[in-house]
């Protein structure tokens, strides 16, 4: 359940942050509620998928794929400033790093446990 909200949460995120730049709109109000939507979505799958039967590395290593979704919120809610607007590339990228190393090294430490 959790993998499909992840799924959906962060294919609406591409969705609505790559729209603009193909079909050279400018980004309508919902396309920001969309893309808010779809972090929350993310956040939330990251609660609900959260497990507390693993190591104590795997679980510090979930606590940074939070961290990647609350970047990812706070990505969102810069897009509502429009002082600072530019910046909400900066924190989605941030997050996507955090979340490919973290993916990355849970993926290790769970095939390492299975050895």
């Amino acid at each position: 359940m959790s993998n499909l909200l992840l799924i959906a949460g962060l294919l609406l995120m591409v969705i609505m942050a790559v729209l603009p730049m193909f079909n050279n709109l400018i980004e309508k109000e919902w396309m920001l509620w969309a893309y808010t939507a779809g972090a929350l979505i993310v956040l939330v799958s990251r609660f609900v998928g959260y497990d507390n039967e693993t190591t104590l590395r795997v679980k510090r290593l979930q606590h940074l794929l939070i961290l990647s979704a609350l970047l990812y919120c706070a990505s969102a809610s810069v897009k509502f400033i429009p002082e600072v607007y530019k910046n909400w590339i900066a924190l989605l990228l941030a997050g996507l790093a955090v979340q490919i190393y973290a993916s990355w090294m849970i993926d290790r430490e769970s095939k390492k446990a299975e050895k």
